[in-house]
């Protein structure tokens, strides 16, 4: 059975920093992509990042010179990734969420409704 499990959250000031990790386990296919969404209240939940398993990598405008993700761990049981978040601002404050798929769409899906695995979320909040 896939899991997913992310650490990481917590609260800083503005102009702060914040390291996630995510880790799958129970793989018994590779993950084509894993992906960091993000939710605040009231909002839709939206692509933050993502990652192939080729090393290809996608960020949402509002933190492309901010965010870095990236693959530590891969194996045919478990992958990890990690979102280091730098510069943080009030608007990043949301629950953050870690995706994975094993199905290639050609490259990673944006969408949320294309991933089949989700972690549990971990919350993150920034304080002006």
């Amino acid at each position: 059975q896939v899991r997913l499990v992310e650490s990481g959250g917590g609260s800083v000031q503005s102009g702060g920093s914040l390291r996630l990790s995510c880790v799958a386990s129970g793989l018994s296919y590779v993950m084509r992509c894993m992906a960091w969404f993000r939710q605040a209240p009231g909002q839709e939940r939206e692509r933050v990042a993502t990652i192939d398993n080729y090393g290809t990598i996608t960020y949402a405008d509002s933190v492309a010179d901010r965010f870095t993700v990236s693959q530590d761990a891969a194996d045919s049981e478990t992958n990890e990734i990690t979102l280091q978040m730098n510069s943080l601002k009030p608007d990043d404050t949301a629950m953050y969420y870690c995706a994975a798929n094993s199905v290639w769409y050609g490259s990673c899906p944006l969408t949320r409704s294309q991933y089949a695995y989700w972690g549990q979320g971990t919350q993150v909040t920034v304080s002006s």
